[in-house]
């Protein structure tokens, strides 16, 4: 689990990006915290590692399934499991 943001090392300003990158890049790597970019004291940018943002698509990718769900349940748009079977050429 990503930990909560230090504002002391992960709130850098972009000019720190120009001059090291490898350094901001590596810092969200190894940390697995994103780094908020600022430009003159607003942020303006986040860096985070791949595999926190590809994980962060899946589980919002995974919570917008699981709502529209809900919502056909509560619209009355569901079928039998048998249904299901049948459509997917399941059945026996």
């Amino acid at each position: 689990m990503k930990s909560v943001i230090k504002y002391s090392e992960d709130i850098v300003p972009i000019t720190d990006l120009k001059v090291n990158p490898g350094r901001i890049v590596n810092q969200a790597d190894k940390t697995r915290r994103p780094v908020l970019l600022t430009s003159r004291g607003r942020g303006v940018a986040v860096v985070e590692s791949v595999k926190d943002y590809e994980e962060r698509m899946e589980e919002q990718a995974f919570l917008r399934g699981v709502v529209k769900g809900l919502v056909d349940i509560e619209e009355g748009k569901e079928i039998s499991l048998a249904e299901v079977k049948k459509r997917l050429g399941l059945s026996k």
